[in-house]
This record gives structure tokens, C-alpha cells and sequence, in this order.
């Protein structure tokens, strides 16, 4: 009688420990299935419309009516002291209206974009740059390299 209660015990443990096992594995891969699931795209004011087709590599780009972009010319005689320049930030840049980080932001810029650079801020910590499409604004000093 006492070996039949012991091995009711014995089996009575194991299964719970069983029970409590299984149960922490399956909330555990549930968790990690929950979390691992990337969040949706954020879609901003200024970002391009999605097309839901892409166009095969070699199809012929539509003519939209607008110009191709060319090379902005070299800083002109008048542009005393202006020169061309090459953004070497990895990240890009934010072209802001103002010498300040809270100023409004313009647009960007990407790395390797060439820009001339018109002035800088009295402090040196800021460059007044002209962008591809004639626009103007502000970036951070030190994200520049001149172009020879």
C-alpha cells in the first residue's frame, strides 16, 4: 500500500512538472513568434505615391513632360567665395530653412549629392548650400567635401 502511494506521487509530480514545461514552451514560442513580427511601413505626408507594378527593366520610361535634371552649373563670379561640394554624411543631410535644428525642415539630401556652397553661419556650424534644383537652405557644417 505505501509503494502504490509513493508511485502515485512520483507520477503525480512528473506530470505536473510536464504540464508546467509544455506550458512555458508554448508561451515562449508565442512570444517570440509575436515580437519577431515586423510593425507595418509608417507612411509619411512627402512620401511617393506606391505603384502596385513594377516595370520590367527593360521597358521604356514614360515621358512625363518635365525635363530630365542636369548638373547645376559651378558657383558663378558673382558667388564670391561660393565653391561645389560633395555631401559625404552616409546618412544624407536635412536641408533646413534656417541655421537651427528647429528650424523647418526643406528636404534632404542623399550622400554624394553635389551642392554648392553659397556662405556660412557667423558660428561656423552651419553652410548655406544650393541643391540641384536651384533650391536653397542650410546644412550642418562639417558634411562636406570640396570638389576639385
Amino acid at each position: 500500500m505505501k509503494l502504490q502511494g509513493l508511485a502515485k506521487f512520483v507520477i503525480g509530480f512528473l506530470m505536473a512538472i510536464a504540464i508546467l514545461f509544455f506550458a512555458g514552451v508554448s508561451t515562449a514560442r508565442y512570444l517570440i513568434n509575436r515580437l519577431s513580427a515586423l510593425p507595418p511601413r509608417p507612411v509619411f505626408a512627402n512620401d511617393a505615391p506606391a505603384s502596385d507594378t513594377l516595370a520590367p527593366p527593360n521597358a521604356a520610361v514614360p515621358d512625363t513632360g518635365q525635363p530630365s535634371p542636369v548638373p547645376f552649373p559651378p558657383p558663378s563670379a558673382a558667388e564670391v567665395g561660393a565653391y561645389s561640394a560633395r555631401v559625404t554624411q552616409p546618412a544624407g543631410l536635412v536641408l533646413r530653412a534656417e541655421p537651427s535644428r528647429d528650424s523647418e525642415a526643406l528636404g534632404g539630401l542623399d550622400n554624394n549629392e553635389d551642392v554648392v556652397v553659397l556662405q556660412s553661419s557667423p558660428d561656423g556650424e552651419w553652410l548655406r548650400v544650393r541643391v540641384n534644383d536651384g533650391g536653397e537652405g542650410w546644412i550642418k557644417a562639417g558634411n562636406t567635401q570640396p570638389i576639385e
